[in-house]
């Protein structure tokens, strides 16, 4: 059994489902919660900003607090502590370096709007082809 899980969030629905089937079905594992901010977007917005941001660390903490409040909500329903850590960069590369220090990572089959999907590519995808651990999609 898994004793330490890695849950990549975005404000999505599926990645609070995500959330939600990790804490059911892993109750006893250590955790995370991990955004990762400043990937590529349609319109550059997020990434244009943290590029405008006198203090880059502390700005992708602000753009990770709505993700975390959530998650923190949801963690409560079933009891349980969470961890939370934010990055900076592309979401799937970030999610796949993070990964070697978990034993799982669980995530949502997509997230994002549609147009989202189409110009940056399907997250889950990229971390279910390249993870070095096992990797659970909830769909």
């Amino acid at each position: 059994m898994a004793s330490k899980i890695l849950v990549p969030m975005d404000d999505s629905e599926m990645a609070r489902e995500a959330l939600e089937y990790a804490l059911e079905h892993f109750p006893d594992a250590e955790c995370t919660i991990l955004h990762v901010v400043g990937g590529p977007s349609p319109m550059w917005g997020e990434a244009t900003g943290l590029a405008l941001a006198d203090d880059i660390g502390e700005a992708t903490a602000e753009l990770s607090e709505k993700v975390f409040s959530v998650a923190r909500e949801v963690a409560e329903e079933y009891d349980t502590e969470i961890e939370t850590k934010s990055r900076l960069g592309h979401p799937a590369r970030a999610i796949i370096n993070e990964a070697e220090e978990y034993d799982t990572v669980v995530i949502g089959t997509h997230g994002g709007t549609i147009a989202e999907r189409l110009f940056v590519g399907n997250v889950a995808e990229q971390v279910f082809r390249r993870s070095p651990v096992s990797v659970v999609v909830v769909r």
